[in-house]
């Protein structure tokens, strides 16, 4: 799959890259509580990234690799 941004309320939360449609209901499933620390209330969305916040998942990825790590082991980064 394409960068995708997890959206709360309309706000952008992360950013992140997941293997197929399970992996990512995965991910919003289990972080639930991470993604709705400020808002425990609100609502879950997601959408395909725009042009800044992939630059920002493909400059955490940058990092990611820097250190020795591999990209299938890398999944997002907060925005």
């Amino acid at each position: 799959m394409l960068p995708t941004t997890i959206v709360i309320d309309e706000a952008p939360r992360c950013v992140v890259r997941p293997t197929d449609t399970k992996d990512l209901n995965r991910f919003i499933r289990n972080g639930k509580a991470y993604l709705l620390a400020d808002n425990p209330d609100g609502k879950i969305t997601h959408r395909n990234a725009d042009d800044s916040e992939a630059a920002r998942w493909r400059n955490a990825l940058a990092l990611h690799k820097a250190w020795g790590g591999a990209e299938e082991e890398f999944f997002g980064t907060p925005l």
